[in-house]
């Protein structure tokens, strides 16, 4: 299923906004202070809705501080309508405006849009921070030199990327990429792991984390 995180700190358009997306079949989490925000959980979101005004931290300063860590669409919800304002959103990284009061169809329209558009640019591509994933070759390039990866090893990054965030143990991680009926054991993710970063230590990256007593998870 489909997650959108929406955090704004009207908590009467947060619930307008979880009702109407719900029903369109998305699972939606609330945040009403960005203070609140996990970001360690930022890699399972599809779409992010993000207000402009809220007290304590706005929402160009929290794009700012999250648009590297996240690569999903980050539409604000503001009221602000001069030019000046909807360029310096999109120039920080945002992907679109809805401005406020928005109707429940403009909404679930411009969220569809985003979540169709995504979707169709990763049956081909993926950008994980430096690193593109072409989905069709299954290759890995950084800064377009193409890196060589085994099939195994390509498999372990795709699955831990395009779950960006998410910690997964060894167990689930050698159930993805070798199926039940694998021959490899969890001492061979341990190894394909190292391997892995061999070869991104080229490149002066390291995407994969260790979660000390839980597994592996792509930062």
């Amino acid at each position: 299923m489909i997650e959108i995180l929406a955090i704004d700190d009207d908590r009467g358009i947060l619930e307008v906004i979880r009702k109407a997306l719900s029903r369109s079949g998305y699972m939606v989490t609330v945040l009403d202070d960005p203070l609140k925000l996990d970001e360690n959980s930022l890699g399972k979101y599809q779409l992010i809705l993000l207000d402009v005004m809220m007290p304590g931290t706005d929402g160009f300063t929290l794009c700012r501080k999250i648009r590297d860590q996240v690569d999903c669409p980050i539409l604000f919800l503001t009221a602000k309508t001069e030019e000046k304002d909807l360029m310096e959103g999109l120039g920080i990284g945002g992907d679109d405006y809805i401005t406020k009061p928005f109707g429940i169809g403009e909404l679930r329209a411009r969220v569809a849009a985003h979540i169709r558009r995504e979707n169709r640019e990763k049956k081909h591509a993926v950008y994980v921070g430096e690193v593109r994933f072409s989905l069709q070759e299954r290759k890995i390039f950084c800064r377009d030199a193409e890196i060589a990866f085994t099939k195994a090893e390509y498999g372990i990054c795709e699955f831990l990327a395009l779950n960006r965030g998410q910690v997964f143990s060894k167990e689930r991680i050698l159930e993805h990429v070798f199926g039940y009926d694998g021959d490899s054991s969890d001492s061979a993710i341990t190894e394909h792991v190292k391997n892995i970063r061999a070869k991104f230590q080229k490149f002066e990256i390291n995407p994969i984390e260790t979660v000390w007593g839980i597994g592996y998870r792509w930062k």
